[in-house]
């Protein structure tokens, strides 16, 4: 499976240790940067490359995961998430990260280089790119809710229970 990664400068030590980690277990990894420390850089710069990269080879059929990784991953997730098609989740324990694949068929992780000791989040990005996609009907249909949305399909219907208080009624 090939794994996009990219980062900050928070981030940046964690990438790279990534970066060794998944070519030693058996992922191909792609590294979209930084090379080089910079405490000025830009995560958007890195991460939407990243998220973009896991997109286009999941429509090219191959195999592809992300991992997005800034000091607190908030602000790597929301770029990321930017990228139609990119389904990212902040990942902050083991249940989070089984979660993200599970529940939502997230593509993309994102972690907080600061926030956690490195062999944690090493351990979130086993437990993420090692995790299936439930394939549940409910998570299908809202997965499908959420992709209809943004490709312009607008909002769902809201469900007939929730029609009488809405502001939508």
């Amino acid at each position: 499976m090939r794994v996009h990664i990219g980062s900050d400068h928070a981030g940046l030590e964690l990438k790279d240790h990534l970066v060794r980690w998944l070519a030693d277990h058996g992922y191909e990894p792609v590294d979209h940067g930084p090379f080089v420390y910079d405490a000025l850089d830009d995560y958007p710069v890195f991460c939407l490359r990243a998220a973009e990269g896991v997109v286009a080879d999941q429509e090219a059929g191959v195999p592809a995961l992300g991992v997005v990784i800034g000091g607190s991953g908030n602000g790597e997730q929301i770029a990321a998430n930017k990228v139609r098609g990119v389904r990212a989740a902040l990942v902050w324990s083991d249940e989070t990260a089984t979660l993200a694949r599970e529940h939502n068929d997230a593509n993309v992780l994102s972690v907080g280089g600061r926030m956690h000791p490195l062999d944690d989040m090493t351990r979130f990005v086993r437990i993420f790119l090692e995790t299936p996609f439930s394939g549940d009907e409910r998570h299908v249909r809202r997965i499908a809710q959420l992709t209809t949305y943004e490709n312009g399909g607008g909002l769902p219907p809201l469900p007939e229970s929730a029609r009488a208080q809405s502001p939508d009624a």
